[in-house]
């Protein structure tokens, strides 16, 4: 193999690497502060990106999120997209879809009557 070509290989491998580097590096966690300030109990929250067609598992698990409380809430899903849509499920069996939230942009959200 030439002295070019092995530099030139070499320069694509770094330039892939590189590149694969920063796209992990593009993937953020994103956090926001959940606020109900509804009169009702959020017994299961989902969070899934804008884009998927299944909502991913219930955030609150086993917890639930009382009237007049909040709750710092992490995604750590390895994606770099910050429109999410939200459902919440309340201890009444009422749901509440909000679609295409940018999560990067607000930091919180909050639940009113």
């Amino acid at each position: 193999m030439s002295i070019a070509r092995s530099i030139t290989l070499a320069t694509v491998s770094l330039a892939f690497a590189i590149s694969a580097f920063s796209s992990a590096a593009l993937a953020e966690d994103l956090s926001l502060t959940l606020n109900n300030r509804s009169s009702f109990v959020v017994v299961e929250f989902y969070a899934s990106p804008s884009d998927v067609g299944d909502w991913e598992e219930d955030i609150l698990g086993a917890d639930v999120l009382g009237s007049g409380e909040s709750i710092e809430i992490n995604i750590a899903d390895g994606r770099t997209q910050c429109a999410y849509d939200l459902r919440f499920v309340f201890d009444d069996g009422d749901v509440l879809d909000k679609p295409a939230v940018d999560l990067c942009d607000t930091g919180s959200y909050t639940l009113t009557d």
